[in-house]
């Protein structure tokens, strides 16, 4: 079940933006039944930013950091800072959120793991970008008790590290403007998703591998959405009965850019699935004027993030972020 879809799978029509902001508001608060409430202003305390280490990386420097995400919760995550950022030059910044890795998390996407085609946080470094890599919860070392912070899902702890990881590159005063992009594969790549449904300074979402519908997922077999680390609140659903959907989601995205990679032989998500639901999301980009803001691409590989698909990823980050 979503909202922009009927029981039979058909387009339910949206005539005017004035709706879809009704119907987008209702998104939110139904993912909050599943996922938990979005935090308050309550738990933005100072992020008391503390550096662990720092790397000499040739154009850029690597840092290790914890930041102070909520009073009780410190998040670590990897800082890089190009250079040419530290001698002056205002410098555009992007979220960089990994993949399920247990042992080495966010060093996945700072190239510290070997593993081709996932150090996009590294890559980025290179080309002149900010990159923030915040870890996960509940993977590589990173414990936060959820039931005593008050979480009932890792994915709203994540969201909520993750604003607050972009209220951290807003603060550095070499990050130009209030914008910055999001990019993230298979974890990360549903990650970025949810995040910048929650917070719109996110003006640039890329997910390679990181989604398909609840209803097509592993053919109804959702054990693997139904971890702490994840959702565990939807096991009180029916799987007809999910209140929303990604058709929602990246619908409510719109008018952002947003580009998604979907391999045609992924085994964790279903490129079919993904098609429909960019089909589904677009009628909202056009509610906005703006349909080719809405990409997929459907390389010919397996679970991967291939070189093609992240320089299309880079070029769209280089064309929308401003500075």
């Amino acid at each position: 079940m979503n909202q922009l879809m009927n029981e039979k799978g058909e387009m339910l029509p949206i005539v005017s933006q004035q709706e879809w902001g009704i119907k987008r508001r209702r998104i939110l608060e139904v993912m909050q039944e599943v996922m938990g409430d979005l935090p308050s202003d309550e738990k933005r305390c100072q992020l008391d930013v503390k550096r662990e280490e720092e790397v000499d990386c040739g154009s850029y420097i690597r840092r290790l950091i914890s930041y102070r995400s909520e009073p009780e919760s410190r998040v670590p995550a990897y800082l890089l800072v190009p250079k040419a950022a530290l001698e002056g030059k205002p410098t555009r910044a992007v979220l960089c959120l990994h993949p399920t890795q247990f042992e080495l998390g966010n060093k996945t996407v700072v190239g510290l793991d070997g593993k081709p085609n996932r150090g996009y946080g590294a890559e980025l470094a290179e080309r002149g970008f900010v990159t923030l890599a915040p870890a996960y919860p509940h993977l590589a070392q990173y414990w936060p008790d959820l039931e005593k912070l008050g979480y009932v899902s890792g994915t709203m702890k994540a969201i909520w590290d993750n604003i607050r990881g972009i209220d951290l590159l807003e603060s550095l005063p070499f990050v130009s403007g209030k914008k910055v992009g999001a990019i993230g594969h298979s974890l990360g790549g549903h990650n970025s998703i949810y995040t910048a449904v929650y917070d719109n300074r996110i003006e640039v979402i890329v997910s390679s591998c990181g989604f398909d519908s609840y209803q097509d997922y592993m053919d109804g077999d959702l054990s693997g959405w139904l971890q702490d680390r994840y959702m565990p609140g939807l096991r009180r659903y029916p799987l007809s009965e999910i209140p929303f959907d990604f058709h929602d989601m990246i619908a409510a995205l719109a008018p952002r850019p947003c580009f998604i990679s979907a391999p045609l032989r992924d085994s964790n998500f279903k490129w079919k699935s993904v098609s429909k639901i960019v089909e589904a999301s677009s009628q909202v980009y056009d509610l906005y004027g703006v349909r080719n803001n809405l990409s997929v691409n459907h390389p010919d590989c397996e679970h991967d993030f291939p070189p093609e698909m992240r320089e299309k990823a880079y070029q769209l980050f280089a064309m929308h972020l401003p500075g």
